[in-house]
């Protein structure tokens, strides 16, 4: 049976937006869990996702205080429906990014990753599928805020990346 979860990195609450979007928010309730790719900035984003959701995955980023990286790893990993998933915030420059990763994440179907809040959908040599969902608060030099949804089934991974 397929897994659907939606994807957010970089929420950056309550700096960037005083909440998360409906649409988002509406997803979650759908999905049947959340994969967070670090910079929730605030407890209360995590608490929040912790209510709503029965799996969260999740990982501490840069800008993520002290009390949000003694309860997150910085690196989380899972096999859901036969793929192996990792989350980690940062990656690095993008010019080299996918042999880095082939090399530091050799036993993983899917790396999910934030930190740039640039959506990213690429695949390794190595077959790594690399995914960054942007941000859903915080569009910098995009034109939308994104987030995305990765549903995972007997093996393998379908990407959707949504507008906000």
């Amino acid at each position: 049976m397929p897994t659907r979860l939606v994807v957010l990195a970089d929420t950056h609450l309550p700096i960037r937006a005083e909440r998360l979007p409906d649409a988002v928010l509406s997803s979650i309730d759908r999905a049947d869990g959340v994969v967070h790719a670090g910079d929730w900035v605030d407890q209360a984003t995590l608490e929040l996702l912790l209510e709503r959701t029965p799996l969260l995955i999740g990982v501490a980023g840069n800008n993520d205080g002290e009390a949000l990286h003694v309860r997150l790893p910085e690196i989380a990993a899972a096999a859901i429906e036969g793929v192996k998933v990792a989350v980690v915030h940062e990656t690095g420059a993008a010019a080299g990014r996918e042999p880095r990763m082939d090399e530091r994440f050799p036993d993983t179907d899917v790396l999910v990753f934030g930190h740039s809040h640039i959506p990213w959908d690429t695949t390794t040599p190595g077959g790594l599928r690399l995914l960054n969902p942007g941000s859903p608060t915080d569009r910098r030099r995009q034109p939308r805020c994104t987030y995305g949804v990765l549903t995972l089934d007997s093996g393998s991974a379908s990407w959707e990346l949504l507008a906000v």
